[in-house]
């Protein structure tokens, strides 16, 4: 009896304590849930470049001579990453697509045209303020801020890096520099490889029971989808996980100079695994007007910098003679994105470009609310489509 009145006092005045025990459970099982996300993204990425080599056989160059175009490659990953509305998902699968047989140098503007994709979530965002001529003013304004540095970012270093391959040198130097057996081993013993092959060798096994094209081709597409829900998820857990120091982090760096703010966008970005999730955060406190343009513009440039974690850790994936080609177009994405934070922004004459744009923009598009629309549709999806069909043509 008296068991059961202790345990009916217990489910009417719950213990505190209890909570708190309730609470860290529950949060150690979503870390170990993000943890086993990461290491089927990782498995993902590995999966898709085995898939690649056995589809393609010798012939895997020849399988990418639609997009040795610059220009194309470019426009395949405006596309991709604003129809998916995630560039770490893009990146991750160009990494992957790199170890299959992509030459680098293809890859790079697949990279770059990843950056301004990414841009669309925020600019959507910005149009849930449009009733409000002022507040949307200033939030479209917030969110194209992105769009016009990354275009910026890509007119001056994509002509340089076709020319004089900088980028694609200096990265396959550095990744040289972590291993130039291109292995990520210690010893005899492969680390990566022993850790992913309980999965990718299930999954390449039951690929083999279809024809070897098929089988090939199966792999990509099922790594591509488990990268895709991989991704999302951890995005997820760590919005729940951690946007509310990621919020406080913005708060608190937000107007207290670029190089705090940079970080800082870096930071949050890193920690929410999302671009597009960091820069939505900032649109309302812009159209709010609690935050200036130009006291949002660096926190933005941030973003850029720590949106390019999840290749690198997609590149530890590989393993073999590819391996230090998917470390390169991974380094390729982080030094694109900070040499474009150090040259744009650093330099007085192009630093306040941007901005310029982005207030202009606004400015038409509260007027004109069409034409809100129609930047996201022609930059992002319209334009990009057709040149794409017209440069095949030709």
């Amino acid at each position: 009896m008296a068991e059961n009145i202790n345990s009916a006092v217990q489910e009417v005045l719950p213990n505190q304590r209890g909570r708190v025990k309730v609470r860290r459970k529950g949060t150690l099982r979503q870390w170990l849930t993000l943890a086993l996300l990461v290491y089927f993204l990782i498995c993902a990425v590995s999966i898709i470049g085995n898939g690649f080599k056995i589809a393609a056989g010798e012939h895997a160059a020849q399988l990418f001579e639609f997009a040795v175009n610059p220009f194309i490659g470019l426009m395949i990953g405006i596309t991709a990453t604003a129809l998916i509305q995630s560039s770490s998902t893009v990146t991750s699968v160009i990494v992957a697509f790199v170890a299959g047989g992509l030459p680098v140098a293809t890859a790079v503007p697949m990279i770059m045209g990843a950056n301004i994709g990414t841009t669309v979530t925020n600019t959507l965002v910005s149009l849930g303020h449009v009733r409000d001529k002022a507040e949307f003013r200033r939030a479209f304004s917030a969110a194209t801020v992105h769009d016009f540095f990354n275009l910026l970012a890509v007119a001056i270093f994509l002509p340089i890096e076709l020319i004089f391959h900088p980028l694609e040198k200096l990265a396959l130097s550095t990744a040289f520099m972590f291993y130039g057996d291109a292995d990520l081993s210690m010893g005899s013993i492969n680390i990566v490889g022993m850790a992913t092959k309980p999965i990718t060798s299930t999954v390449e096994s039951m690929a083999m029971n279809l024809p070897t094209i098929a089988g090939g081709i199966a792999m990509i597409v099922f790594g591509i989808a488990v990268i895709f829900l991989a991704i999302r998820y951890i995005g997820a857990l760590l919005r729940v996980l951690m946007v509310g120091q990621a919020k406080n982090i913005m708060h608190n760096a937000i107007g207290r100079g670029p190089v705090t703010g940079i970080a800082s966008g870096a930071l949050v970005t890193f920690l929410v695994q999302s671009s597009s999730t960091t820069t939505s955060l900032m649109v309302p406190l812009a159209g709010s007007g609690a935050f200036s343009l130009r006291q949002i513009y660096p926190f933005t440039l941030g973003t850029n910098i720590g949106t390019t974690f999840t290749a690198l850790l997609a590149a530890t994936a590989i393993t073999g003679a590819t391996a230090i080609l998917a470390l390169e177009i991974a380094l390729v994405h982080l030094m694109f994105n900070c040499f474009a934070v150090l040259i744009i922004f650093g330099l007085p004459f192009l630093r306040p470009l941007p901005v310029k744009g982005a207030e202009w923009l606004g400015r038409v598009a509260s007027e004109r609310k069409v034409l809100a629309a129609a930047w996201v549709l022609g930059v992002f999806i319209l334009i990009p489509a057709i040149l794409i069909a017209f440069t095949t043509l030709l």
